[in-house]
């Protein structure tokens, strides 16, 4: 007769342990900060759907580096959106409207959001949060640019970014606590 081997359930047990509770400890961490963000809905989403790197995602730090990179995501391809509308209107007024928000939008994604994210990652947290910051600024001034009759088509865009603004502002407030 042949003997099977048998695996104990005291084997088995702390790896079937150790491989579910290790998801968690980000799920964890990322509930924890969303909690402190002033958008907790939007946090958990994109921080939970953006952090593929569990790494980079392991801790406060890495989740301020995250929250900065979609921001710079969201930003470039706001100001995408936007070049593409200046090269499709035909009316002047939003022309210019436009052509001013773009004017708003290149240094955030050309120098602040790349100079913080940078200035984040040597652990000058102050510059990184002002830099980020800006970034909401800069989304203010383009929606308060349109006005009376013209109608903004980039307010959903400028709110969102305001918001991710906020919650990466907010992560990384939490480092500045220590």
């Amino acid at each position: 007769m042949k003997k099977t081997p048998i695996i104990s359930s005291f084997h088995v047990l702390p790896i079937l342990l150790l491989t579910i509770s290790l998801p968690s400890i980000n799920c964890d961490l990322v509930d924890q900060i969303c909690k402190k963000t002033p958008f907790y809905d939007l946090c958990i989403s994109t921080l939970r759907s953006n952090s593929n790197n569990s790494a980079e995602s392991s801790d406060v730090k890495g989740l301020a580096s995250v929250a900065a990179d979609i921001l710079l995501s969201n930003a470039t391809d706001t100001l995408n959106y936007i070049q593409s509308q200046i090269s499709q209107t035909s009316d002047p007024q939003m022309e210019r409207a436009l052509a001013y928000c773009a004017e708003l939008y290149i240094p955030v994604v050309k120098y602040n959001l790349p100079q913080a994210i940078e200035a984040l990652s040597k652990g000058k947290f102050e510059f990184a949060s002002d830099g980020i910051s800006d970034a909401a600024k800069q989304a203010d001034a383009c929606e308060k640019n349109f006005s009376g009759s013209l109608n903004s088509p980039l307010s959903d865009r400028n709110k969102l970014l305001h918001s991710l603004s906020d919650v990466a502002v907010a992560i990384v407030k939490l480092l500045l606590k220590g």
